[in-house]
């Protein structure tokens, strides 16, 4: 009888046991704490301190953007502009020659701070062709001759120079290229023709720009020069 009873409670002991096995809630694991950098966990007193294992990641530093290149630019020409803008430019002339322009300059150099000369041609109305200084009108007659008979019918005998000579003129044109082509043409048929500008090539004239005072008096200057005309002129064109 008690072996019996001692069975049947270890069987009843097995069977709590495998119940509680089958019915157990398992216990979740603890939470990971992530503590702030540099913050240590807290311990018992019995437990042995241990260092801190936390490992903190390493960050590159950015690099900085490159900085734009200082560029120095030149301060405005205040200067020139104030200077400029305190000037009167005029020119005086025409003068025929270089001597009298020489002496206009001599008259005006001790009266203004600046001034310049130059030479300036007079544009030509036209070309002609020509040729020049025959002997006498019985040697044009029988240039004009010839002249025809070789295609070129376009002549005319001009009137005789003081001397007796005769020039025969070949024709006018408007520029200088149609002039030279007839020119040529005239040439490699035999004839000594020229080309030349109408009106005399030597009639250069001459003008004294100067740059006065804005306050200056620019009629007494033009009577000193002796000029008969003045005009304006650019300040810029005028050597400092």
């Amino acid at each position: 009888m008690p072996s019996r009873a001692l069975i049947v409670l270890l069987l009843i002991l097995n069977l709590g046991v495998a119940l509680w096995w089958i019915t157990r809630v398992d216990t979740p694991p603890a939470a990971l704490v992530i503590l702030p950098e540099g913050a240590e966990p807290l311990r018992l007193l019995d437990e042995a301190a241990a260092p801190a294992t936390a490992t903190v990641p390493t960050v590159q530093p950015v690099p900085a953007p490159p900085e734009a290149p200082v560029v120095a630019t030149a301060p405005p020409p205040v200067a020139d502009a104030d200077t400029a803008a305190a000037m009167a430019c005029r020119s005086f002339g025409p003068f025929d020659d270089a001597a009298s322009a020489q002496q206009a300059e001599s008259r005006l150099r001790p009266l203004v701070p600046s001034l310049a000369t130059r030479q300036v041609q007079p544009v030509a109305r036209g070309w002609q062709v020509r040729m020049r200084a025959l002997p006498d009108r019985d040697a044009a007659a029988a240039t004009a001759t010839r002249l025809a008979a070789a295609g070129f019918r376009d002549n005319y005998l001009m009137p005789a120079d003081a001397d007796g000579r005769v020039d025969v003129a070949l024709g006018r044109f408007g520029s200088e290229p149609a002039a030279r082509v007839h020119q040529q043409a005239l040439v490699a048929a035999g004839f000594a023709a020229v080309a030349e500008p109408l009106g005399d090539p030597a009639t250069a004239r001459y003008w004294i720009d100067v740059a006065a005072p804005a306050d200056a008096d620019l009629s007494a200057l033009r009577r000193a020069s002796g000029a008969a005309r003045s005009e304006t002129v650019e300040c810029g064109s005028l050597p400092r």
